[in-house]
């Protein structure tokens, strides 16, 4: 399959988990273009939010969705997402959008019309593509599907910026992976045909070689 056309490789795992920089970096090394589905879940938080709108009503949200014209720029090793013609791919890390984010995912008619969205990368060409259900739901018929997991511990200390924050942030991925993992609609969960990779203790240059090697393996190139 070597040079293959449209060849998706699909990233899973839980917040802290490393997927997002080893996707990225992945993405990179092999000329792929990259998609962060979660950057684009964050991006319709944050116009949720910014309308003043509840993130609990599916229809407040998929009336923001519909309204906000948001849309993803991929290249290789980058994602820029935009809403409208403003780019917000800076604007998404605030505490607000991390805290309300698992409740706009969990709509079901936003979900469909954000996999619609994100299936259309695909089509532009080769894509590395990350998020909690790209495997299972988005492209379960991807050509390599990768779960990235990590102990609490060290997911929490990947994303305290202080030591004492590390106890604040355990609670909040333990927050996370609960409505993540038991959502009726695309939970998280690992594909059945993937390949589980534990990154407790793992470099980022480990992890992007890890999944290079697998994928040379099973594309045969």
């Amino acid at each position: 399959m070597k040079n293959r056309k449209n060849t998706v490789i699909a990233i899973d795992g839980p917040a802290g988990s490393g997927k997002s920089t080893t996707a990225r970096l992945v993405a990179r090394k092999l000329g792929f273009l990259y998609l962060d589905t979660g950057a684009m879940y964050r991006a319709l938080t944050y116009g949720v939010l910014k309308e003043k709108k509840d993130p609990s009503s599916p229809a407040a949200v998929e009336s923001v969705l519909k309204g906000s014209a948001l849309r993803a720029e991929t290249s290789p090793g980058r994602c820029r997402i935009f809403l409208g013609k403003q780019e917000v791919s800076n604007k998404l890390r605030s505490r607000s959008i991390e805290t309300n984010v698992s409740m706009v995912s969990r709509h079901q008619k936003v979900r469909r019309l954000m996999v619609e969205l994100q299936r259309r990368e695909s089509q532009k060409g080769n894509l590395v593509i990350e998020g909690r259900d790209t495997a299972t739901i988005v492209f379960p018929r991807a050509d390599l599907k990768i779960f990235l997991q990590a102990s609490l511990t060290e997911r929490a200390k990947r994303r305290a910026k202080k030591s004492l924050r590390l106890q604040l942030e355990e609670k909040e991925l333990l927050r996370r992976d609960r409505l993540d993992s038991t959502r009726p609609v695309a939970p998280l969960k690992r594909a059945r045909d993937s390949y589980l990779i534990d990154t407790t203790g793992l470099t980022i240059p480990q992890q992007v070689r890890m999944v290079l090697q697998l994928f040379e393996k099973k594309i045969d190139v």
